[in-house]
């Protein structure tokens, strides 16, 4: 008797821990039970993928959904749409909301806001602060949190902790590893006149390559002495790259879409505040330490930093135009475009949105496509050619830095648990997304 499963991805090439290769993919209870061969199975649902490419489910390790206080921008649902229309499976979410998330009500209560609201799965970050550093240790043990965010720049009120020993009592306190915007606060303040209005190109100067690196060696300094594991988040310099590639006993790297492939000054005198970020989009030189960072297998992730603001609030002149662009539902398009132009291999890519996740936050379940693991798959068309557009965005602020980008490469499905949840830019299934599980916190 042939054996049945809940749903069968047919006929695609699978790209995955043992490599490329044409092979079925079986699901049974939202899990993966078998890939091979299953031309003689039956399935309550058939995915046909001939003609396409089945990766594990693309994970976005950095996004900012704006809710709760923010939702003029975003909100959990409209932000996990953009997420799965652009075969992203699962989003960690940032603390800087209003109020922040720096406690167990307020991690509580997003994740009751994301019940059965957001499309795809998540989890959410704690908040590192002076005040609640103490407590740490068991914050990043509660379900849902994928761990504790520190703002070691670009932030304000309590999220901001610049100094080395507020630093120092966050990692004492945290058994997890830890996320860090890496920006050297002090220098930022000093720099902070250099700022020209109505220039965006000084965006990059009030920032510079000093005030990451610096940050950076600081954090290392203390991880090292503290023996505690760090996660440097949105690294933009090459100097940082260089450096860090020799502290990876403690620290593990991400990279983003935007700081790859946006370059100033370019990218400032034709998108205005849309090309403005924090860390900020740096010329050729830096960007080309980033791609080497991903060909010597110093970055560990990618991450969108999806981070909304409307367009009123971006054509703001400099330095009142605020720092974030969207990103969540570019992140496959724009990187698969890098493939097909041969800057990195589609393996590598699966690296960095799958098997990297799954490895620097220990997810329980997630990350590979591998038989035990949940039955989360991105089917993408290697072969389709789109042009990225503003109004295709599903973000509440309407725009993207990519609007006119010519995509060489196109998520078709977003497989979530075995649930077919997007297919051919249409959603069509119901908001189900669920808590990401993480090993270090099962028993929490």
């Amino acid at each position: 008797m042939p054996e049945t499963f809940d749903l069968i991805v047919r006929g695609g090439e699978v790209v995955n821990h043992a490599g490329r290769g044409f092979a079925d993919v079986g699901v049974r209870d939202g899990k993966i039970v078998e890939i091979g061969d299953l031309s003689q199975a039956s399935a309550g649902e058939i995915f046909d993928a001939k003609g396409l490419t089945v990766l594990p489910g693309v994970i976005d390790t950095q996004v900012h959904f704006r809710e709760p206080g923010l939702e003029w921008k975003e909100d959990l649902e409209t932000g996990s749409r953009a997420a799965v229309l652009g075969g992203v499976v699962a989003v960690f979410e940032m603390p800087n909301t209003e109020p922040t998330t720096t406690d167990p009500t307020s991690l509580t209560d997003k994740l009751a806001r994301a019940n059965h609201r957001m499309h795809c799965d998540h989890a959410f970050y704690v908040g590192g602060t002076h005040e609640n550093a103490p407590f740490l240790g068991e914050l990043e043990r509660l379900p849902g949190c994928c761990g504790i965010k520190v703002f070691m720049g670009a932030s304000t009120g309590s999220l901001l902790v610049q100094d080395d020993e507020g630093i120092e009592q966050v990692l004492r306190h945290v058994n997890r590893r830890a996320a860090f915007h890496s920006e050297d606060e002090y220098r930022l303040a000093e720099r902070r006149p250099l700022a020209r209005t109505g220039d965006w190109t000084s965006h990059e100067e009030v920032r510079d390559a000093a005030s990451a690196l610096e940050s950076t060696h600081r954090l290392v300094r203390i991880a090292k002495a503290l023996g505690k594991r760090i996660h440097v988040l949105h690294v933009t310099t090459a100097e940082e790259m260089t450096f860090l590639a020799h502290h990876k006993d403690v620290a593990t790297v991400e990279v983003t879409p935007q700081h790859l492939t946006l370059t100033a000054p370019e990218a400032y005198e034709r998108l205005k505040g849309y090309a403005q970020m924090n860390p900020p989009i740096r010329n050729a030189y830096h960007q080309a330490g980033l791609w080497h960072g991903i060909a010597a297998g110093i970055a560990d992730v990618l991450g969108s930093d999806h981070a909304p603001h409307t367009k009123e609030e971006k054509a703001r002149p400099y330095p009142a135009s605020p720092s974030g662009m969207p990103g969540v539902q570019t992140l496959v398009p724009i990187m698969l475009t890098h493939v097909a132009e041969g800057r990195l291999s589609l393996e590598r890519f699966v690296d960095l949105t799958s098997h990297g996740a799954n490895r620097v936050f220990g997810m329980a379940d997630k990350g590979r496509l591998a038989v035990g693991n949940d039955a989360d798959i991105t089917v993408v068309d290697l072969k389709a050619r789109r042009t990225i557009r503003h109004e295709d965005m599903a973000s509440r602020v309407g725009w993207t830095p990519f609007d006119g980008f010519e995509a060489k490469g196109w998520p078709v499905a977003t497989i979530i648990r075995g649930r077919v949840v997007m297919r051919d830019d249409e959603i069509v299934a119901p908001s189900l997304g669920e808590p990401v599980r993480f090993s270090e916190t099962l028993g929490g």
